[in-house]
């Protein structure tokens, strides 16, 4: 397995990490347990070493799920980035980030617990809290880093001037964020900033929710499954966004890859300081995922497929303030 570092801080990793917000019922529909757990099994045998969650994601059922899988796996073999913070009702609304010092240390005791390890690897605030200033935040966090139970910090779903604010407290490792073909706003000010702080980048979404993996089929989605209320999924955005796929579809076999592959692949070669993540919830999609690995992009190939999928081609590729209240996910 390839390996890329997190920043000019963080860990080495692999260079595809494992997401595991689908191996819990929720966005996605319905989820097998079994298989979910066969899936973290099959990415820790194919070398596979940064796995992501959040105490968020089936309100601590996900973290639960992961410690069932890594039971019994060296804790050398794996690491953990924890997001934190994302309040949820009994119905699933979202009602908002709690990122207060105390709840920071509130909340990393509970996902300790659930995990059933002594530390986490990379731990994050799932979304910025506007109440509480960013330094208030990260100085909690760096006090169970020099308590020895957080090894890194990092940062999900926030801006340039943030995350120097955040850098300027304690070194992070590395910022979550979306970024794929058709998802791209992150090249204007974050990634720029990003680099020249020596900051990662662990890229979830980079097959837009599986809208350009090459399977997506509007009729088969399930009861649960939120895709179906997003804009970039919807009527006419819907039918724009997939035809999107054909050129890609057809660079893809001149590559003798899938458009899953070749999309992983494409955010791959954006640079060495970004680490893709695979919403793999099943061993066949992680399968898939993985050859990505190798698949190799010229600089005439990447010119080819910008022109195939220009920035901007997307349609309704933003969530609307309703949307990002009710699923607790956004830009």
């Amino acid at each position: 397995m390839q390996t890329r570092t997190l920043g000019s801080t963080g860990p080495v990793v692999s260079a595809l990490g494992l997401g595991a917000m689908g191996m819990t019922g929720g966005a996605y529909g319905p989820a097998d347990r079994a298989e979910s757990i066969a899936t973290v099994h099959a990415a820790l045998d194919a070398g596979v070493t940064l796995i992501d969650t959040s105490d968020h994601y089936g309100t601590g059922h996900n973290e639960m799920l992961l410690a069932e899988a890594l039971r019994g796996r060296s804790r050398d073999d794996y690491l953990l980035s924890v997001k934190f913070g994302a309040m949820v009702g009994p119905d699933g609304a979202f009602l908002g980030q709690d990122s207060r010092p105390a709840a920071v240390k509130n909340q990393l005791a509970r996902s300790l617990t659930r995990l059933g390890v002594d530390y986490v690897d990379v731990y994050r605030p799932a979304r910025l809290d506007p109440a509480v200033p960013i330094e208030d935040t990260i100085g909690a966090i760096k006090e169970m880093v020099d308590a020895g139970y957080v090894r890194h910090i990092g940062l999900s779903e926030v801006g340039a001037e943030t995350i120097r604010r955040a850098h300027a407290v304690h070194p992070i490792a590395d910022l979550q964020i979306e970024y794929s073909l058709i998802s791209r706003a992150v090249e204007a000010q974050v990634l720029p900033a990003l680099r020249e702080l020596g900051i990662g980048m662990t890229a979830y979404g980079v097959l837009s929710r599986g809208l350009i993996s090459g399977h997506w089929d509007a009729g088969a989605v399930r009861p649960g499954d939120h895709r179906a209320r997003l804009p970039r999924f919807a009527g006419e955005n819907g039918r724009h966004n997939l035809a999107l796929v054909e050129p890609l579809r057809r660079a893809a076999g001149e590559h003798g890859c899938t458009v899953a592959q070749l999309a992983i692949a494409w955010v791959a070669a954006q640079g060495p300081d970004i680490v893709p993540l695979a919403g793999a919830r099943t061993r066949e999609r992680l399968s898939e995922a993985l050859p990505a690995l190798d698949v190799r992009l010229t600089a005439a190939d990447l010119a080819a497929i910008e022109a195939a999928v220009p920035p901007g081609s997307a349609r309704g590729d933003r969530y609307p303030a309703a949307m990002m209240a009710s699923v607790g996910v956004g830009n």
